[in-house]
């Protein structure tokens, strides 16, 4: 006679070699994470109306970690570990600011080429001067206060910087 219902669908794929997950006892209205393992109410999935329990495979948490890793693949063709490699490489020292931790890829928009690792307000700034050093360099020197300091050329007779 034959075999059906769970059972028979958990011996199949074991006696093909292939991992099959224990049927986890979890509380009603809750999910298990397949990634994690653990279990989560259902604040913490989304929605899927094609699914048979109308949940999403991944939790929240668990999609969101994917979506940054997929961000960083597809737009800068880097893995977590080389971007963490980036940021190690320099002995994880701020290469602008020196105080805020690292965390945003930095990249020429001329080429793509990846340049660094750096903090939010440090590549946003770098994005605001359209990665012109002259620009830059104008600014720092408004901000030391050079920039609009009259210089004595003669006795009398001031300039101002261009």
């Amino acid at each position: 006679m034959a075999e059906y219902g769970a059972a028979h669908y958990r011996r199949r794929p074991e006696a093909m070699g292939k991992p099959v997950r224990e049927k986890a006892d979890v509380p009603a209205g809750h999910e298990p994470c397949r990634v994690r393992g653990e279990i989560e109410p259902p604040g913490e999935w989304h929605r899927n109306a094609t699914a048979s329990d109308g949940l999403s495979t991944r939790c929240k948490t668990c999609r969101a970690i994917r979506r940054q890793q997929d961000h960083l693949k597809r737009r800068y063709g880097l893995t977590e570990a080389e971007r963490d490699e980036l940021i190690t490489c320099r002995g994880g020292v701020r290469c602008i600011c020196l105080s805020a931790p690292p965390e945003h890829v930095d990249h020429c928009h001329e080429t793509g080429r990846v340049r660094g690792v750096l903090c939010f307000s440090c590549n946003a700034a770098l994005g605001q001067f359209k990665d012109r050093p002259d620009v830059m360099r104008r600014a720092a020197a408004y901000v030391e206060g050079n920039a609009w300091k009259p210089t004595l050329v003669a006795p009398g007779v001031y300039q101002l910087p261009s």
